[in-house]
């Protein structure tokens, strides 16, 4: 059983990232674990810790747009594997978290000890899904858009969340400590990238990546 030395975990839900680090906490003493909530405080903890041994997301972190902050994970850190933890748990999510990069998809409904199993198999090099999960061929697969999101640069990325939430460019790049000409050229690459037109158009591919209305679990419960 390999133990890991540092782990991230991002998911908003408190009672529920707390409830689970406790528990592994008590199997892995050793391990270091770091907490984030957003997108941002993701990103943060990636550019802190490249060196970590996994990621736990919740792919509904506030910021993230469905699959897209998945699909830039494993573009831009493709060293740290990914378990997808989610309360989406049908056939469909399972299947487009696996296409786009996780190395495991955990519902939150899972029990603990399977948490535990999932994870231990997934730091020895294996794949891990719920023994329910039969996965079959989509044929509305949307790996071009995967594609052209994870074309982009981090900063390109950042950007384009912002767009999302409507941010303007001066607004943008105040909060980003450049200048307005910058944000423009930005948003000449994302939309040459994502092949568009103009900023809608450039949320629109973003959120063809969001997910789709499913069967939500019950949270975990200490």
């Amino acid at each position: 059983m390999f133990l890991p030395d540092k782990v991230i975990i991002a998911d908003d839900h408190p009672l529920f990232r707390q409830a689970l680090l406790e528990t592994l906490k008590e199997r892995m003493r050793q391990t270091q674990w770091i907490e984030a909530e957003t997108v941002d405080n993701l990103e943060t903890a990636l550019q802190a810790h490249q060196d970590a041994d996994l990621l736990l997301l919740d792919l509904n972190i506030p910021g993230a747009h469905g699959f897209n902050t998945l699909i830039h994970v494993r573009q831009h850190y493709p060293q740290i594997p990914v378990v997808v933890v989610s309360a989406y748990e049908d056939r469909d999510t399972i299947t487009r978290a696996m296409e786009y990069g996780a190395s495991g998809f955990i519902p939150k409904s899972t029990d603990v000890n399977s948490i535990f199993a999932a994870i231990n198999e997934v730091l020895a090099g294996q794949i891990w899904t719920p023994e329910s999960f039969s996965q079959a061929p989509t044929e509305d697969s949307k790996s071009e858009v995967a594609e052209r999101i994870a074309s982009l640069t981090q900063q390109q990325y950042r950007i384009l969340l912002m767009f999302a939430e409507g941010l303007l460019n001066k607004q943008i790049a105040y909060d980003l400590c450049v200048s307005e000409a910058t944000i423009k050229a930005h948003a000449t690459a994302i939309f040459r990238k994502l092949n568009v037109r103009n900023r809608t158009q450039a949320v629109i591919v973003l959120n063809q990546l969001d997910l789709s209305e499913g069967e939500f679990s019950n949270e975990l419960s200490s």
